[in-house]
């Protein structure tokens, strides 16, 4: 299985974050050797395990998160360089073959990319999609939102047994602060 790392992030009174639920990245978590188009072994890992509403892109170069879903990001092409968790938070480094499983909350955005990232994006199905700005979101109600939130129903590229459902299992026993 792939390397797993978690990382929390506090609320820095701009990106809400998530009180509970780690970011959690897997490295080389999707082989890409021999993949004519190397999206398509995402988004069928995703479609298999309820993570849909997906689409191909990049990462957007402005802070953002999102309030009423988990996101994950599958980095099928190029590398970038990624603040997660806002100002105060952490910038990461992803490369092709790694996924990131973003809880509701978490702060996001590109600091630098090669010229041929390709991300491959998706949301759980028991959640709905929105994308929110610091700045431009009333803070108490983008936590409160976030609070909402229902775990998915598996993880998005290891089903009901993968890492994300034990870190985020455990992370939901936790008391918000």
């Amino acid at each position: 299985m792939a390397d797993v790392q978690a990382f929390r992030f506090e609320d820095d009174g701009e990106t809400p974050n998530n009180p509970r639920l780690p970011l959690v990245v897997y490295r080389a978590a999707v082989k890409l050797a021999g993949a004519p188009d190397p999206a398509v072994p995402f988004e069928r890992a995703f479609a298999k395990h309820g993570w849909g509403d997906g689409w191909r892109n990049g990462i957007h170069p402005f802070l953002h998160f999102h309030t009423a879903t988990h996101e994950v990001l599958g980095i099928a092409r190029g590398r970038a360089t990624v603040e997660f968790g806002g100002a105060k938070g952490q910038v990461l480094a992803v490369e092709a073959g790694d996924v990131v499983i973003l809880p509701a909350g978490t702060g996001h955005r590109r600091i630098d990319a090669s010229g041929d990232l390709l991300v491959v994006g998706a949301y759980p199905g028991n959640a709905s999609f929105d994308q929110k700005r610091p700045g431009h979101v009333d803070h108490h109600k983008a936590v409160s939102a976030i609070a909402a939130v229902p775990l998915p129903e598996m993880d998005p590229v290891h089903g009901h047994e993968g890492p994300l459902m034990t870190l985020w299992k455990a992370g939901s026993q936790v008391k918000p602060r």
